[in-house]
């Protein structure tokens, strides 16, 4: 499909009601650096050009707004065995490829120093348009994140995925926070990358509920109409349906620290996308009124703030939970579709900001914090058992 099919609302209804249940892609972002300074650079075209070259990474590297970005993607996967060794692979041909090329590569969800007036968006159409509608609001999103899609066939039932999927995004970003730093300095947030993104970009963040897919196309196509969007893609918001691939997409993760936190955390992700649309399957929902918009989003805030540290309030019980025990809730919730899907979601103790800021409190400089966080990503994600 082209950039103007995808907004063809008929014609994204017809992809989803011949999607397969349960495909899987994975999509990681990393940050190009001067491996000795460690600050951005802006050689994504060189990198895109020596990667085209490579019959993998050809097709599966892609640019992400800024020069100092790179995108790797698994492509569609029947299983998440199989998607894991797809993004193994990509990982490290690309790192192996960067390091040839005189780069490193990162993994966290900002830079700690990086100016965001110093990057440069890529020569790209898609791109070069986001530069002249959002100004300042493009460049100012120096940011890397986590995708997972799961193929949801029936255009209704992935509208009534994205819409209960959105009381869980909170604490799935509180999981994957690893952006507590910026401007060279401590923020005091866990994700300070979603403070950037969501906070800033349009149609961004959690949505509301659409109820059913005509609802959505009403809503996408008066967009379309009056020139507000362009391309499917436009619509930034934390879960969406990818009109292209039949897929539910949750983009809500800060990129994750090493290999193996990233693939438990895709399995996370791909687990609760399967067991909402299996509940509403065998109508767990019916009854059972979803979260307000502004319940969803306090919790959003306290996962910004505290990360897995922290807690969510249940608003159903009218209570604080522990994040930690809500996740144990949600492994316990997931097992069973994880067996049948073959999914492990191994995660430490600590996530990526809370091992970071442990490591500043210990006594080192937010520079020494990230080279150790560098070092530890081009370790696991350029090892090709890793995962």
């Amino acid at each position: 499909m082209t950039d103007s099919d995808l907004l063809d609302l008929d014609a994204a209804r017809e992809v989803f009601e011949s999607s397969r249940d349960f495909t899987i892609g994975l999509e990681e972002e990393f940050a190009l650096l001067d491996p000795v300074t460690l600050d951005l650079v802006d050689r994504y075209p060189d990198l895109k050009a020596a990667a085209s070259e490579d019959p993998v990474l050809a097709d599966s590297a892609a640019g992400e707004l800024i020069a100092s970005e790179v995108e790797i993607r698994s492509g569609k996967s029947q299983t998440m065995a199989e998607a894991i060794e797809r993004q193994v692979d990509r990982r490290q041909r690309l790192f192996s490829l960067a390091g040839s090329m005189g780069m490193s590569l990162a993994s966290m969800g900002t830079h700690p120093w990086a100016d965001y007036l110093d990057q440069e968006i890529i020569d790209t159409a898609h791109y070069q348009r986001l530069k002249r509608d959002l100004g300042w609001v493009a460049q100012r999103n120096n940011t890397w994140s986590l995708h997972a899609h799961v193929g949801i066939r029936g255009a209704d039932r992935a509208i009534e995925v994205c819409d209960r999927l959105r009381e869980y995004l909170p604490l799935l970003l509180a999981v994957s926070s690893n952006s507590p730093f910026l401007d060279n300095r401590d923020t005091g947030l866990a994700s300070v990358r979603t403070e950037i993104f969501t906070r800033t970009f349009p149609r961004c963040g959690i949505p509301e509920s659409f109820g059913t897919w005509s609802q959505y196309a009403e809503f996408v196509n008066t967009l379309r109409r009056v020139g507000s969007i362009v391309e499917a893609t436009q619509l930034w918001w934390s879960v969406r349906p990818h009109h292209a691939f039949g897929t539910v997409e949750v983009r809500i993760c800060d990129a994750q620290p090493t290999a193996a936190e990233s693939t438990a955390l895709a399995g996370l992700i791909v687990a609760v996308i399967a067991q909402v649309a299996v509940d509403i399957d065998a109508g767990r929902w019916n009854g059972r009124e979803p979260l307000r918009d502004r319940e969803i989003e306090e919790n959003l805030w306290r996962a910004i703030r505290h990360g897995r540290e922290g807690r969510l309030i249940d608003f159903r019980l009218g209570r604080e939970v522990e994040t930690e025990r809500v996740l144990e809730q949600t492994l316990e919730w997931t097992a069973e579709v994880r067996q049948e899907l073959g999914i492990e979601v191994d995660l430490p103790e600590r996530n990526g900001s809370s091992r970071a800021r442990e490591a500043l409190k210990a006594g080192g400089t937010i520079a020494d914090v990230y080279r150790d966080f560098t070092a530890e990503a081009e370790r696991s994600f350029s090892h090709r058992n890793a995962s």
